[in-house]
């Protein structure tokens, strides 16, 4: 998505209470990641949809913001043995979080039943669950989908309903959630992150993703 792209969603978003609602699931990411005994944010996704581009913004973000508890570790659901050592973890860190960690999740399709029982893991043993989901995309109505997208619901603790999969939403969700997340609350408001996520999106990336 490049910075003109972003500019005039920003002005067609304006108004809309959805840049509120970014702004305040941001707020509440920041808060969990910074709170007293925290211990890492586990950033994962489907099995059909790895969230790269949210590693690489919340990477870049921990950066830019001097908030280093931003920075993710992303939870892969078949990692290769031999990438990078920052790349192999999987999903059996989630049975290992405990009350100190974030867990957010990831799904613009369903969560599927394997990474839905590690969240009950996750969640029984004290972790913060947050979920970024597109439970309104077509292909996840039907029995399956729906139950998952409402057991994902269930257990999170915040959720930010994008409420579709296509790329290009889904992919701005992301770019905001992470902008507003490296931002404290009532320094800038949310229209003026989206204005500077522009000007970001055209300077060269310093992520390790």
């Amino acid at each position: 998505m490049d910075a003109l792209r972003v500019a005039a969603l920003r002005d067609r978003l304006t108004g809309t209470g959805w840049l509120e609602a970014v702004g305040g699931f941001a707020g509440v990411l920041r808060h969990s990641v910074e709170r007293r005994r925290a211990s890492g944010l586990l950033l994962v996704g489907t099995e059909a949809y790895e969230p790269w581009h949210l590693a690489a913004h919340l990477d870049d973000e921990a950066a830019w913001s001097d908030v280093p508890r931003l920075a993710p570790t992303l939870l892969r659901h078949q990692p290769s043995a031999d990438a990078p050592a920052h790349l192999t973890h999987g999903l059996a860190r989630l049975t290992e979080a405990g009350r100190g960690a974030t867990v957010l999740v990831v799904a613009p399709v369903a969560a599927g039943a394997p990474l839905l029982e590690r969240l009950h893991d996750a969640r029984r043993q004290g972790a913060t669950v947050l979920a970024l989901e597109g439970g309104g995309a077509a292909g996840a109505t039907g029995a399956t989908g729906a139950g998952d997208f409402a057991e994902l619901r269930g257990l999170a603790h915040e959720l930010l309903a994008v409420g579709t999969a296509d790329e290009e939403p889904f992919d701005l969700a992301q770019h905001l959630v992470s902008v507003a997340a490296g931002q404290r609350t009532g320094r800038r408001s949310v229209r003026d992150r989206l204005a500077g996520l522009a000007g970001r999106l055209s300077a060269p990336t310093i992520s390790r993703w």
